[in-house]
């Protein structure tokens, strides 16, 4: 089972609806994404009817089918994400699509649309797979509400770290200042579950900010080319080359962050580094034999050779054994008890 405290950040190429409805070009996208270095490649599963009312809302009621793809197009997509080597991921965004689709998805991610759809939430906990869950519309209590909901419904989710909170704002695209990516530290410090971002900002830059700052999961739009496009998502999407790009800026953010511990570093001892960059205690000017060692006698140089200069306290009112040269280094040996 996918871990969410992995070092590996999971990269998701969010192809969306980016398809608009064509089942040749979400093929072609998903080999694209294939071909990224993204992880998973991630649709939206979704039909007018079953998501947006046709009284209500009449004309996303007909967008939204005018977009869809029929569950027979997911599987065959699934089964070509495995045939490419990448995960295939979707959003669903009905119970009836969830039960058949459920057997191709390795994680559930769940919209910011969807934050507030509980017959939905409850049956995508009732797999027992990871989640993912955007909070784009969501207050900090909105998310310890559903935390608690998720944690009623299955507390393995919550021990076992199976729920990843992305911080998201719901627009396309966004300014920079509403990213707000601040927040998505907060949601993990109060709710103590991993996080992550799902960016809708121009570029990348935001996302490889949010790996800097903690981000387990990043989840970008993905496209072929923005040009010639009139679908809003494309305009904040990445095409193949700029995902490979940021792919190898994330690995390299995630080098520079390490592990955490602080140690002392390869680099560092290979180069003898100890030594050269630390002092010792050493003889201000030539000591003979008999000298009790006092403040104006004794100093602290590089290399560190001989007695530490953490030790420079405990060297003072001892007596020499031996005569001393100026700058010689000196040992414990070279003193009385």
């Amino acid at each position: 089972m996918l871990s969410f405290d992995g070092e590996r950040v999971l990269i998701i190429a969010e192809i969306g609806g980016n398809h608009e409805g064509d089942f040749e070009y979400a093929k072609q996208l998903l080999t694209l994404a294939a071909d990224s270095g993204a992880d998973a490649a991630k649709f939206q599963v979704y039909s007018g009817d079953r998501l947006v009312s046709r009284v209500a809302d009449p004309d996303r009621n007909r967008h939204f089918e005018r977009f869809a793809l029929p569950i027979d197009a997911f599987v065959e997509l699934a089964q070509l994400a495995e045939a490419l080597g990448i995960m295939f991921m979707a959003s669903v965004w009905d119970t009836e699509s969830l039960a058949a689709l459920d057997p191709y998805i390795q994680v559930h991610k769940i919209g910011s649309g969807d934050f507030n759809a509980y017959e939905l939430i409850e049956a995508v906990v009732r797999t027992g797979k990871p989640i993912i869950q955007s909070c784009g519309l969501a207050t900090l209590h909105d998310i310890q509400e559903y935390v608690d909901f998720i944690r009623t419904l299955d507390p393995s989710y919550i021990t076992e770290r199976k729920l990843c909170l992305l911080q998201c704002t719901v627009m396309y695209p966004i300014p920079d200042e509403d990213a707000n990516l601040s927040a998505m530290v907060r949601i993990g410090d109060v709710t103590e579950l991993p996080v992550g971002y799902s960016d809708h900002t121009l570029g990348t830059f935001a996302s490889e900010i949010a790996v800097a700052m903690g981000a387990r999961v990043i989840e970008m739009h993905f496209t072929d080319d923005r040009q010639g496009k009139t679908f809003r998502d494309h305009k904040l999407s990445v095409t193949r080359s700029e995902m490979r790009d940021f792919v190898s800026r994330i690995a390299r953010i995630r080098m520079l962050q390490g592990s955490g511990d602080k140690t002392i570093m390869p680099s560092e001892t290979e180069n003898d580094h100890l030594i050269s960059f630390r002092r010792a205690v050493y003889p201000r000017h030539d000591l003979p034999a008999g000298t009790t060692l006092e403040r104006h006698l004794i100093t602290s140089l590089r290399p560190n050779i001989g007695i530490d200069a953490r030790d420079y306290h405990k060297v003072l009112g001892k007596r020499l054994r031996v005569g001393k040269k100026m700058h010689e280094p000196m040992y414990w040996t070279d003193l009385e008890d």
